[in-house]
Formats: C-alpha cells, sequence, structure tokens
C-alpha cells in the first residue's frame, strides 16, 4: 500500500538536498519540499479542514502548485485541480460541485470569493499559511483513500469530478515510470499544465527516483527551449500542438539541447510528420507517445520509440498496454473483439477512477465491471498495438461510410504547407454529414489554396473521405487549456440550429 507521502519519504531518505524543484530564480530542495508540504497541511487545518475537505488550486505552473498537488493528498486532504482556461460559470460549477473550502490562485478569484470559505493568494498570503508548524504527512491514509478532484468536459452541465484514490494515481506512476524509465540525474520540464492529466503525470515519479522538475507558467515556445539549455532538461512531456510549437522554433532558431533523451506526448492524436518533425529537432530524443484519458489516472498504453517507426504503419499506433493495465476491444454487447476489427477501447485496471463525483448515472454508463469504456474507438493488431481511429463522437457518417478525422487529418499534414489541421463533420442535404477541414498553414505558405489541399488528399485517400471543403485561417486553431484542438468550437457554426450536439 503506497500514498502521496511515500514518494517524498522516499527522497527524503537517499537525497534530503539534492535540488526538487526549480521555478525561477527560485530552487527546493526535497527536504524543504517536504518541510513546505507538512506546513501547508499544518496551515489548511489551522483553518478547520478535516480529513477529505477538498482544497482546489487554480493557477499557472510553479513550485505552490506542485506543493499543494503533493502536500494536500498526503495530508488526507483532497486536490481539485482547476482548469485556467475555464470560463467563470465553468469554474464555479467545480467550486460548487466538489464542495471546496479552501481555493489557492495566482489571480484574481472574482465573485468566486463568494463560493469558498478561504481565498489563499499566491505570494505573501500563500506563504504566511506556511508559517504554521509542519505536521506528519500520511497518518491515517489508505489507498483507497480519495487523492483528487479532476473535472473534465467542456461546459458545466457536462462537466464532470473524476474521483481519482492514491491507488490509482501511485499505480500510474508506475506506470509511467515503466514507460520512461528515470533516475536521480533526470531533470524534468513540466511544460504541459499542471490542472491537466498530461502535466501532473509524472510529478510523483521525478520525487520517488529523486529527479529535477522545472516548472514551465503558461507555455512558450521560446521559454521551453531556454530551460532545456540553461538547465540540460532531459525528459518532458508535452500534447501535439506544444511538440509542433517547439519543433518550429527549434528548426528556425537552433539552441543546444542534446541532453534531451526524452520527450513524450499524449492528451490528443498526433500526425506522423509533428512526430518526424520534433525528432529532427531533438535528434538525441526518443519519441513516446503515451495515450489514455484522465478517468485512468492517465495511462494505459506507450510507444516507444517512435522515430524508428516513422515509415511502419505502427507509427500510426498508440503502442501497447502498459504493464499492469489491461486493454481490450469490445463491440457494443462485451465481446472481444478480432485483432484488425473496430470497436471500443475498454480499460481494467488499478488506475481505473473511482467514479464520477456525484454522478451515478454517469459513471454506471463508462464502469462496467469495473472495467472503464473509453468511448474511443479502434482496434488492434495481432502484437497488441492499439490503433486509435476517433473519439466515437467525432466520427463522421457521410453517406452511410465511417470517415474517421485522424486518417483525413494524417494526410494533410503530410502536405509542407500545413502547420494545423483539424476536420470534422459539418451537414450535408444528400450525405447527412459532409467531411470539413481547417487548415493553419505555415508562414512560408500563407497563400495555399484550398483546393490544392483537397487535390492532394485524391490521391491519398477515398474520394468518400476527402474534405468537401476546407477553410484557411492565419490564427492558431482553437485549444482547450491542455492544447487540444476545440473541434467543437469550428463545428458550432455549421450546426447552429440542428439538433446535432457539436460536443
Amino acid at each position: 500500500m503506497h500514498t502521496f507521502a511515500d514518494p517524498l519519504r522516499r527522497a527524503i531518505q537517499i537525497a534530503a538536498d539534492k535540488t526538487a524543484i526549480i521555478n525561477g530564480d527560485k530552487q527546493f530542495t526535497f527536504v524543504q519540499l517536504q518541510d513546505r508540504c507538512r506546513r501547508l497541511v499544518a496551515g489548511l487545518r489551522g483553518l478547520g479542514l478535516n480529513k477529505g475537505d477538498r482544497v482546489a488550486i487554480w493557477s499557472d505552473n510553479n513550485h505552490q502548485y506542485i506543493e499543494t498537488y503533493v502536500g494536500v493528498p498526503a495530508g488526507g486532504l483532497v486536490v481539485v485541480p482547476l482548469n485556467t482556461r475555464h470560463a467563470e460559470p465553468e469554474l464555479r460549477y467545480a467550486l460548487e460541485d466538489s464542495g471546496t473550502r479552501v481555493l489557492i490562485t495566482d489571480r484574481d478569484a472574482g465573485a468566486m470569493t463568494d463560493i469558498v470559505e478561504h481565498v489563499i493568494h499566491i505570494g505573501d498570503e500563500y506563504e504566511a499559511l506556511l508559517n504554521a508548524d509542519p505536521v506528519p504527512l500520511g497518518e491515517d491514509l489508505t489507498e483507497n483513500d480519495l487523492a483528487g478532484l479532476f473535472y473534465t468536459g467542456g461546459t458545466t452541465g457536462k462537466s464532470k469530478g473524476v474521483m481519482l484514490s492514491h491507488r490509482n494515481l501511485i499505480a500510474n506512476t508506475f506506470h509511467w515510470l515503466t514507460s520512461v524509465p528515470q533516475t536521480d540525474k533526470d531533470v524534468t520540464l513540466v511544460m504541459a499544465p499542471l490542472f491537466h492529466a498530461a502535466g501532473s503525470n509524472g510529478v510523483l515519479g521525478s520525487i520517488w527516483t529523486c529527479g529535477t522538475q522545472i516548472t514551465l507558467g503558461a507555455f512558450d515556445p521560446v521559454q521551453v527551449l531556454d530551460l532545456i539549455e540553461a538547465h540540460n532538461v532531459s525528459l518532458t512531456l508535452g500534447v501535439p500542438t506544444m511538440l509542433a510549437a517547439i519543433a518550429e522554433l527549434q528548426h528556425a532558431e537552433p539552441r543546444k539541447v542534446d541532453t534531451v533523451r526524452a520527450i513524450a506526448h499524449g492528451g490528443s492524436p498526433i500526425a506522423t510528420e509533428v512526430v518526424r518533425r520534433t525528432w529532427t529537432a531533438f535528434p538525441t530524443a526518443e519519441m513516446i507517445e503515451v495515450y489514455g484519458a484522465t478517468e485512468l489516472s492517465p495511462l494505459t498504453t506507450a510507444l516507444r520509440n517512435e522515430q524508428n517507426l516513422l515509415e511502419d504503419d505502427r507509427a500510426r499506433s498508440c503502442g501497447q498496454s502498459i504493464p499492469g493495465t489491461d486493454v481490450r476491444i469490445l463491440d457494443e454487447d462485451g465481446n472481444e473483439l478480432p485483432s484488425g476489427e473496430i470497436g471500443e477501447v475498454v480499460v481494467r485496471g488499478p488506475n481505473v477512477m473511482l467514479g464520477y463525483w456525484n454522478k451515478p448515472e454517469q459513471t454506471a454508463g463508462v464502469l462496467k465491471d469495473g472495467a472503464y469504456w473509453t468511448g474511443d474507438l479502434g482496434y488492434m493488431d495481432a502484437e497488441g498495438y492499439v490503433f486509435l481511429v476517433d473519439r466515437s463522437k467525432d466520427m463522421i457518417v457521410s453517406g452511410g461510410e465511417n470517415v474517421y478525422c485522424t486518417e483525413v487529418e494524417e494526410i494533410l499534414y503530410k502536405h509542407q504547407a500545413v502547420l494545423e489541421a483539424a476536420v470534422y463533420g459539418i451537414p450535408d442535404e444528400r450525405w447527412g454529414e459532409a467531411v470539413h477541414a481547417t487548415v493553419v498553414p505555415r508562414a512560408e505558405h500563407s497563400n495555399i489554396d484550398p483546393n490544392e489541399l483537397v487535390e492532394f488528399c485524391k490521391t491519398h485517400i477515398a474520394g468518400y473521405k476527402v474534405p468537401k471543403g476546407i477553410a484557411i485561417q492565419h490564427e492558431p486553431l482553437p485549444k482547450s487549456g491542455p492544447g487540444k484542438v476545440l473541434k467543437r468550437e469550428l463545428r458550432a457554426p455549421f450546426w447552429e440550429g440542428s439538433d446535432r450536439a457539436v460536443n
């Protein structure tokens, strides 16, 4: 049995004075990190909080975020990370739904101060909270206790609090270390936002192996390359849009990045050309794709050494199940499908969430006999490599034929003019839905003709999969806080007045 207190305990035993966190010009050793976590818990208890009470954090990445993410659960409380890109109604919903008592933030809480009992601003207020005498961590905790509530979903009505226990997140830590082995020599750049599973995914693993973590605030590719060069960064993880941005900059303005030994990515499907361009920008790095969901804490499959598979069909795969997880492709009735047949990706393991907070019906809809039904459509080859073809809600049905957006996007990314691409369905009187795309061109190809891209697609995929229209825009595609493309925003104008949901 392990809880959030255990990684810190080991780090103190074997590397107490080693640097644990670098945040701008501030650095903290493991003994200092543990002390600050213990004082944070003491301060929160001084505000009247008891075991199981919720503490939200709404902030960019910083050392206080890691202290809160680790210390709050280690002290028997429940951490509630809030998405910094969410609008006030979405934030209010999460705070109210979770019953959060304390909000820790680096920004003005505005009218949300009336929801919680205490708002602690990062800075002097936060440091004052840490003036309390330190208390022990890990007391009266079990692996089945709730560690965090992670809100997922796009609108207040559909947002759900994913309940992850200590067991869930500790299991994920071992899954991560299986996928990306680490040592005390590693320096990890926390590039993805910590409120997202991709950002917090490796925090405990780095502490457990006594590595150093560098926190990056709001994502900025210039700062990423600066930090890699200044601190000899060896590991990082981001979503595909982040990899594309740092690769573009590194190709244009090269820095010394030969210390990078692994770049992992997840959160959404990635085009092979983005992998290729990232690897050529960081040629010493092993490219690793990880796949999962917040409900899976979040990892379930991994594809290592993608750079060696660029000309292989398996480059389009998200890898094989991580030891400790069980991944299957099932039909609607729960029957396992043979190799090559498309069905829903279903996962079992110690990483599967407890359920959705106060939402028994939604929980029952995705948790069946202890397995999580992801809503992702995919197939598995003869050696267990999982290929995702789409989210079930994103699949386009045109004239009775299924069109998987990721397949069309993969082709668009092969064209030298394409920097970003998103494919989605729009209404069509004849076919029901038509394939449509929005493309952001590279600066040197700003005058690309959409018809050229259509003709390019025709030479690579069947006619019914080719976009019937392509919109060119020069501003970046709309993205969520973690960097996922928000296709619902691209679809919405076309479906206005329709009875089809565009979430």
